[in-house]
């Protein structure tokens, strides 16, 4: 496989660990969308978010996810069979889920225009891999394709250091699948174009589209992902898993099993 001459990467789960800015900022949303006695959340919901945060594909996932561990449902069901029990939830407490999707940007836009200092304090860096893309920078494009909005990406990224121009951030705001940008930045970029994201179901995706073959596919076992779909990676010949320790290791030693 030739070395990549672009390097797109996920945001969330394969540079920045924000698990604890997602249940905070989702039990507010939760709060609003259904009342509850007390704004405090129940002691062991934000472990079960954590575990089960694998499962949400985009934002307005999120508050539905919470609802269904408070409703009862399993870990193990929520796991297996997240998308019925997601629109189970939806059609029980009558959602929509565009107007949830704007509660929790708008929750998460409140808290960064008001505190920004509290909201960037509840985001970690994965280890080493800021010190990775600063160093891969002056070598090859780096571009983020991310479900996450552009803004709140910005934000992060300055707080890191990392800079990365406003063309080469594709965000939830461009609104089209991340295989249609990756189809895109094939025009508009060199090529080979290496991927690197933590959820299975996306590589799967994108795999499927003929004129992506060409695009190398990794995903990166430090993010939000199981012990299940790593496993299923392991499996695929045309999906590479990656380590975190093979991340800070040359091009070559990404292809190593």
């Amino acid at each position: 496989m030739k070395t990549p001459q672009t390097l797109a990467l996920d945001f969330d789960g394969i540079i920045c660990n924000g698990l604890q800015e997602y249940f905070q900022t989702t039990w507010r949303a939760y709060c609003q969308v259904w009342s509850t006695s007390s704004g405090t959340a129940p002691e062991t919901l934000a472990q079960q978010f954590y575990h089960l945060r694998p499962v949400v594909e985009t934002g307005w996932e999120m508050p539905v996810l919470l609802r269904a561990i408070l409703k009862g449902f399993s870990e193990e069901a929520i796991l297996q069979n997240w998308p019925n029990i997601r629109d189970r939830v939806v059609v029980e407490d009558d959602l929509n889920p565009k107007m949830l999707a704007t509660q929790v940007d708008a929750v998460r836009d409140r808290w960064l225009n008001s505190d920004l200092e509290s909201w960037l304090a509840l985001h970690t860096f994965y280890e080493g891999v800021i010190p990775k893309l600063q160093a891969l920078s002056e070598q090859l494009p780096i571009v983020i394709i991310t479900t996450k909005e552009s803004r709140f990406v910005k934000a992060l990224l300055q707080q890191a250091g990392l800079q990365i121009p406003d063309d080469r951030l594709f965000g939830k705001d461009c609104r089209r699948p991340k295989a249609e940008t990756l189809r895109q930045l094939k025009t508009t970029s060199p090529t080979p174009i290496w991927f690197i994201e933590d959820r299975l179901a996306t590589l799967q995706t994108i795999k499927q589209q003929r004129d992506l073959t060409d695009i190398a596919l990794f995903l990166g076992d430090w993010g939000y992902n199981t012990q299940q779909q790593q496993q299923a990676a392991n499996r695929d010949p045309r999906i590479h898993r990656l380590s975190l320790a093979q991340f800070g290791q040359e091009f070559s030693g990404w292809l190593q099993s």
